[in-house]
């Protein structure tokens, strides 16, 4: 027995998909700009490194995404979040704990968690009694640059109280310098509770927490997870602020995208 196909002609046609309208469209796009913006004022954060006070873990000019959620204190409206006290060890980024420069940004290594005692010889971290071995640091050295000979104030920090007071008024933490005396027994220097201390990795060009004090864990903003970008940029950069300074260097970066751009440090992962 057999059966007549039914024409085509005759097929119900398939039915038709209406159109978006631009209202549809524009809450469509609001929609992804305020995940977008929830996603980096919450989650994640763009950052530069600026200067040289982390080299060679980071240099100049590269560009890093900031993880804003791990190092924060939890909270019970996200339990799915991954949260954890900062480790010795860990790279930070925080809020300048120093009144007199606010709202300075900056990023350097956990040293010390509270109640570690510290002290350096040489460079070398003592950490509650015991030598630190420390490959990415940048130790003192006769290399012909200044910045990097053997600096007592600096490197057998804080034996020489009155050099890193000095130097701490110069790099405008005079409060530092006066309340620096009550956190050193004996030789070391006491981690008080509530804070982290923490220093570059290029020893001899940082200014960090010798210079202007403990870091409160509430100034923590979080950790750099990667650099997504990282272009050749001048150490003197920084320094830069007039508004046709900056204009030049965009222009710059515009000319020189493709061989200024230190394509090796792409999606580097940040230790």
């Amino acid at each position: 027995m057999s059966t007549t196909p039914t024409p085509v002609a005759d097929m119900a046609p398939p039915p038709s998909h209406a159109e978006e309208t631009p209202l549809e469209a524009l809450a469509s796009i609001c929609t992804v700009i305020v995940v977008a913006m929830f996603v980096f004022a919450f989650i994640f954060q763009n950052f530069e490194i600026p200067s040289a006070s982390m080299v060679s873990t980071l240099l100049i000019g590269d560009h890093v995404v900031v993880d804003r959620t791990t190092l924060a204190p939890a909270t019970k409206w996200a339990p799915f979040v991954h949260y954890r006290a900062v480790q010795r060890g860990d790279i930070i980024v925080f809020m300048k704990p120093n009144p007199e420069t606010p709202d300075l940004i900056l990023v350097k290594r956990c040293i010390g968690l509270p109640g570690d005692r510290i002290h350096l010889r040489k460079g070398v971290v003592y950490l509650n009694g015991v030598a630190q071995n420390e490959p990415y640091a940048g130790m003192p050295r006769d290399d012909g640059n200044y910045e990097d000979a053997y600096a007592p104030y600096r490197d057998d920090f804080p034996s020489d109280l009155a050099g890193i007071q000095q130097q701490a008024i110069g790099n405008n933490a005079a409060l530092w310098a006066e309340e620096l005396p009550s956190h050193i027994q004996g030789d070391d220097l006491v981690v008080p509770p509530g804070t982290v201390f923490a220093m570059g990795d290029n020893r001899t060009q940082s200014l960090d927490g010798r210079y202007w004090g403990f870091v409160p864990q509430q100034n923590i903003l979080g950790r750099p997870m990667f650099v997504y970008w990282s272009f050749k940029t001048p150490s003197d950069q920084e320094d830069k602020t007039g508004f046709g300074e900056r204009i030049a260097f965009m222009f710059h970066v515009v000319i020189h995208i493709f061989d200024g751009t230190r394509w090796a440090r792409t999606f580097h992962v940040i230790r």
